[in-house]
């Protein structure tokens, strides 16, 4: 899934997958989260938003269940070209 970064409030990225309506945010400390259920509408919203983490907190936090990503999806969010550029 790919990640938009969002400096807002503990918000520091956010991506949507289409197929599975999952909205994947990462807050301040690393943690990542997944809301389940969420549509479109919501996560242009709040990509496009002025103010991310009050979109968050009223539209997203209290609405849609969350469950923790796991590690392996914190990786995957990295930045593609990472790999390319590692020092092993």
């Amino acid at each position: 899934m790919e990640m938009k970064p969002i400096h807002s409030g503990r918000l520091r990225a956010a991506g949507y997958d289409r197929a599975t309506r999952t909205l994947r945010v990462e807050l301040d400390d690393g943690t990542l989260l997944d809301h389940a259920g969420v549509g479109e509408e919501t996560w242009r919203r709040l990509a496009s938003s002025g103010s991310a983490w009050s979109y968050y907190r009223d539209n997203v936090e209290e609405e849609f269940t969350a469950r923790r990503a796991s590690a392996e999806a914190k990786q995957a969010t990295g930045n593609p070209l990472d790999a390319l550029f590692r020092k092993d």
